[in-house]
């Protein structure tokens, strides 16, 4: 328990560090900000009138879908700030210090939790205004930001892990979109599932990007209402009514949740002792 209070302190100190770095380097917190204003109005304005979806407007239906993208696009800084910190030496000031080795790490996904925060509230805000509305409880809208947050976290592990095994921070650009554009885009976030051919409908089915997404619609209140499904039934089949995880999205995602941190935050420990090690 005293080594985990000791890197949960030391983790909260980097963490800060990482925050104040927005003082000096603001284009960060601008980039942050706009970003996700982009991805709304470019979605909802471009696809808005070519993509239909029974029982919901296709902007409320978007609006968890673009969520998702964003929060696991967020987790990137994770491993570009970590491939900096290795590529600039600054690892090896901190392992001069009487710190916990996997603090940089826990510090740096901390940090990353507030970018995603800023980014959930700024396209919230940009939905309202072009038209998305919650129509669950406010306690299960709650429930759907904070899945998305914790899925996030989890995915920023991965990028560390990447992040930590890349030379340099330019690398980690081209690195994690392989990693995440298969993701996001063979997904429901954008398009129904019914419309993807069969090996990449399979996949997009067990996609955990899907899973965050359609928990995200349903705890919004933004999921295509009973008539609706039945309808799609009957013309042809529902992916959502076949497939497990998008049948229950939420736990289907929080069994990701749990296996992405049970698995790399022990690899990203050990391989940035072995990184910082060798520096």
């Amino acid at each position: 328990m005293t080594n985990l209070m000791w890197a949960a302190a030391d983790g909260a100190v980097v963490a800060k560090r990482n925050l104040i770095k927005i003082k000096r380097v603001p284009e960060i917190l601008v980039w942050v900000l706009m970003s996700p204003i982009m991805f709304v109005l470019l979605f909802v304005y471009v696809f808005g009138s070519s993509i239909q979806i029974p029982g919901v407007p296709y902007r409320e239906w978007l609006i968890a879908g673009i969520f998702a993208q964003t929060v696991v696009f967020g987790a990137t800084f994770t491993g570009a700030g970590i491939a900096e910190d290795m590529q600039k030496g600054i690892i090896d000031r901190f392992r001069s210090l009487p710190m916990s080795r996997s603090a940089v790490i826990v510090g740096r996904t901390a940090s990353d939790v507030v970018y995603n925060v800023l980014s959930l509230t700024i396209m919230g805000l940009t939905g309202l205004l072009v038209g998305w509305r919650i129509r669950g409880s406010a306690l299960d809208a709650v429930a759907g930001f904070l899945l998305l947050l914790a899925f996030s976290y989890a995915f920023s592990w991965v990028m560390a892990y990447i992040g930590l095994l890349v030379p340099s921070a330019e690398v980690i650009n081209n690195a994690s979109f392989m990693v995440i554009m298969p993701l996001t885009f063979i997904s429901n976030a954008f398009v129904r599932l019914e419309n993807l051919p069969g090996p990449l409908q399979t996949f997009a089915e067990w996609n955990p990007v899907s899973a965050v997404t359609q928990s995200a619609r349903e705890l919004f209140g933004n999921a295509p209402p009973g008539e609706a499904l039945a309808q799609l039934q009957g013309s042809g089949g529902d992916v959502l009514s076949q497939a497990w995880p998008l049948q229950n999205p939420v736990l289907y995602t929080v069994i990701w949740i749990v296996v992405i941190l049970a698995v790399f935050v022990p690899l990203s420990v050990r391989q940035y002792r072995r990184a910082a090690s060798k520096n």
